[in-house]
């Protein structure tokens, strides 16, 4: 199954934690009295049926003002989950009814008293609190791991350093896969062969060479998720594909599993992405001598080839999980290091014109046509226009079409008339860029509102003064259809 995660989640505590609490003097009197069973969750219910109001893993606390028959109110909390059942005696009972002590023990459901001086709330602020110690210690702890991971990615042996310091933080093995399941370097204690059988399987279903997974409806399918979990003999398995060509997978085996393991697996995942990225005919030497090129004065058509390609693709971005390492890890994956995180929000990445940008799990792309290196500022805007396109549609990736249209002028000429046809806009790039923007998407409200980020009525405002300057009926192809040819040149 798929995963993201950007932090740890909130652990559970153990229910042997909130009954040691002296303080409230809780105790169980009925049910499994297993180490294992903890509690995500309090929740008070006074209902007969408290069922349609649970989302698995509470404390449900109730003093049995409407308890009539405890064995099916007993089943019913044990069908939505609950972790367990906290009585409180007084006022409605004295003691706790037999026939519901039965019924937990029946039915498999721990069964707390709790005693007349505890308050209800002081049990749940019991709760929060030991929730919050152990979220703070899980911070503490996925911190202390991503510090080591950088760490370790910084020795000259970056690759086993990483392997070993998540091998170390998740108590178990640390194993990098080939797409076929090949082992290829592993730090850690070895599991069972029959977990490494497992582990090599779940190598098979992640990453971009993964099949498809199949959809419901036919003749559609999903992308190969970028991660998987199984358990076998009580290990807990887990497989992530890395970002990059090579479909190479990162493969966990451990113990346990920590609510923060996911966090600290997903930094282990970028560091070792980048850290396997194929060369890219890119290498330092030449983005610095490219650099210092541009800065003494030199024009792109000049510094470009340093570069390695002759003819570029510009890719705009938007998304990822948040962390210092998208932008990079999203040039890993596209097969170019020529990536600018702008601040914005937006990823811009210059691609050679030989490698096709696909889509990525978590972002949605813009893409320019390949253009020479002198063409590299208008394919730039294109490429954004065409990530505003995206936005509106919610696609993964739109591309930038050219039309045939355009070769039947020359460039000067079109230029020309694009700036007289919209000379009345030239002072409000907005405007320009609103209708720009809504004629794309065809004249819808919606659409051009959710790429420009701003409200539907100021879309109408903006089109609506656009009409009174230019002295035209937008609502006439033909009209539509000259200024969309005049917005190309502009």
């Amino acid at each position: 199954m798929s995963e993201t995660a950007a932090a740890p989640p909130t652990p559970p505590i153990p229910l042997t934690a909130l009954l040691a609490r002296e303080d409230l003097g809780l105790r169980q009197i009925a049910g499994p009295r297993e180490p294992g069973a903890v509690v995500h969750m309090v929740h008070t219910s006074e209902m007969a049926d408290p069922y349609p109001y649970l989302l698995g893993g509470e404390l449900l606390l109730s003093a049995g003002v409407l308890l009539e028959d405890p064995d099916r109110y007993v089943s019913r909390i044990v069908a939505a989950g609950a972790a367990a059942l906290g009585f409180g005696v007084t006022p409605v009972y004295d003691t706790v009814p037999a026939e519901l002590v039965e019924a937990c023990d029946r039915h498999g459901l721990p069964l707390l008293e709790v005693p007349p001086p505890t308050t209800f709330t002081a049990v749940a602020r019991a709760v929060w609190r030991l929730m919050a110690e152990a979220r703070h210690r899980e911070l503490r702890r996925v911190t202390q791991a991503q510090q080591g991971l950088a760490a370790a990615a910084a020795r000259p042996d970056p690759v086993p350093a990483v392997l070993t310091q998540l091998a170390s933080r998740v108590g178990g093995q640390a194993v990098l896969l080939a797409a076929d399941g090949t082992e290829l370097s592993a730090a850690g204690r070895a599991p069972s062969p029959e977990a490494r059988r497992a582990l090599a399987r779940l190598a098979g279903v992640v990453g971009p060479g993964s099949p498809p997974v199949p959809e419901a409806v036919e003749g559609s399918a999903r992308p190969a998720p970028s991660s998987a979990s199984d358990t076998v003999d009580g290990i807990h398995l887990a497989a992530y594909a890395l970002g990059g060509s090579q479909g190479l997978v990162l493969g966990l085996c451990a113990p346990g599993r920590e609510p923060g393991d996911h966090t600290v697996a997903g930094v282990a995942v970028v560091l070792l992405s980048l850290l396997t990225a194929p060369h890219q005919g890119v290498d330092a030497t030449g983005r610095s001598a490219a650099l210092v090129r541009l800065l003494l004065g030199a024009g792109p058509a000049e510094a470009a080839p340093l570069l390695g390609a002759e003819r570029w693709t510009v890719v705009h971005a938007r998304g990822g999980r948040g962390t210092p390492f998208d932008a990079s890890a999203l040039g890993a994956a596209l097969g170019s290091a020529l990536v600018d995180p702008a601040g914005d929000g937006t990823v811009r990445i210059l691609l050679p014109a030989d490698r096709e940008a696909t889509a990525q799990p978590g972002w949605v792309l813009g893409v320019s046509d390949a253009v020479a290196p002198q063409d590299l500022g208008a394919a730039d805007t294109r490429a954004a226009r065409a990530l505003h396109r995206a936005m509106a549609t919610r696609s993964e990736l739109v591309r930038h079409r050219g039309t045939s249209l355009a070769a039947l002028l020359s460039p000067e000429e079109a230029a020309t008339h694009a700036r007289l046809r919209l000379a009345p806009l030239a002072d409000s790039p907005a405007l320009v860029e609103t209708l720009r923007t809504w004629l794309s998407l065809h004249g819808s409200w919606d659409r051009t509102a959710a790429a420009l980020e701003v409200h539907r009525n100021t879309v109408r405002q903006r089109i609506s003064r656009c009409a009174a300057l230019l002295d035209e009926d937008l609502d006439d192809a033909d009209v539509r259809m000259e200024l969309w040819f005049a917005l190309r040149w502009l």
